[in-house]
């Protein structure tokens, strides 16, 4: 039996609101590995510019993995962690509107019991027992299940986001918690790594050699910190003027701390992320029409799309972004 649906919410409280973004299936990506992907967490925060503390109450469901990324969010009120007794508890609560940005059936299943007025994102098909979409989402799952869909979509990840919970997107930055206590000591920082779930989306190893060795007698260098804490991270992020990176957490995170970037994109989507004065992007200078492949793996016997992304359009694009002018 469904539980029973509360009223719609008077004007003089504020609208409680459950947010699942727990990281184990990108919103828009075909994904079913379940590892954790803490961009996706971080990307999705832009739509509590949506519910404003003084009027939504925001529970966030999250991976433990992803805590320190939303902890001390002001928009957020209360985090909760995945556990065996997660479902109860949601089950036994009640919310204005619920807000599921993950397309695990299970999932999809558990957020179709918890009692609330409004519904946002995917829910659970009971003929095909797989995930299906509220009002607003059938483009995101669509492109979520068709790579061939998705390449040919031009709108940001953020917009995406923001028609599915029946908003217009307006521009607005991620949210971190975090809030940084490091000043900026380097001109450069070189965020060379990504994680396992993606790797050719990595520039190569020579290149960023290369790319320090070009410009280490102009401007100071830092490479990628704090890989094993998210605060120290976002620490040594904070502490470049400029980050030289792959698409990835370290991006995202750039962003979010409003700093100077020079993006390299080649698998992945380059639209998908918006567009801003102080970020640079650069894709391969070939024209192969697998790019952007958005697959995890590569067999191209020419090798990687990321290795055609020139020495010279970074050390143009680095210099454009951090000349005086």
């Amino acid at each position: 039996m469904m539980p029973t649906q509360p009223c719609s919410p008077p004007d003089d409280r504020k609208h409680r609101v459950l947010i699942l973004k727990m990281g184990y299936s990108e919103t828009l990506d075909p994904d079913t590995s379940g590892v954790v992907s803490l961009g996706d967490i971080l990307r999705a925060t832009v739509v509590l510019h949506a519910f404003p503390p003084d009027k939504y109450e925001v529970t966030w469901l999250v991976d433990q993995k992803g805590v320190d990324l939303l902890k001390g969010n002001p928009y957020i009120h209360r985090i909760l962690t995945v556990n065996p007794f997660t479902p109860f508890h949601l089950m036994s609560d009640w919310f204005d509107m619920v807000v599921n940005f993950e397309k695990d059936p299970g999932i999809c299943a558990m957020v179709d019991k918890i009692s609330a007025w409004r519904r946002y994102g995917f829910r659970f098909d009971h003929v095909t027992h797989e995930a299906h979409a509220y009002d607003n989402s059938d483009q995101a799952l669509s492109m979520s299940k068709s790579t061939s869909f998705k390449r040919q979509q031009t709108k940001s990840w953020s917009t995406m986001l923001y028609e599915m919970i029946g908003h217009q997107y307006d521009n607005k930055p991620y949210i971190l918690g975090y809030q940084p206590k490091s000043q900026e000591i380097y001109d450069i920082g070189l965020n060379h790594q990504v994680g396992g779930k993606f790797p050719i989306k990595r520039w190569p190893d020579p290149n960023w050699q290369q790319l320090h060795d070009a410009l280490a007698g102009e401007y100071s260098f830092s490479w990628q910190q704090g890989m094993d804490n998210i605060e120290s991270y976002i620490e040594w992020i904070n502490s470049c003027r400029l980050l030289v990176t792959n698409d990835s957490l370290g991006l995202h995170i750039a962003l979010a701390l409003g700093k100077k970037i020079v993006a390299l994109f080649g698998p992945t989507k380059a639209s998908e992320v918006d567009e801003c004065d102080c970020m640079i992007k650069l894709k391969p200078d070939i024209d192969w029409e697998c790019i952007p492949c958005l697959a995890a793996s590569c067999h191209k016997p020419e090798g990687l799309c990321m290795e055609h992304i020139s020495q010279d359009s970074v050390i143009e694009a680095v210099k454009k972004l951090l000349s005086p002018h």
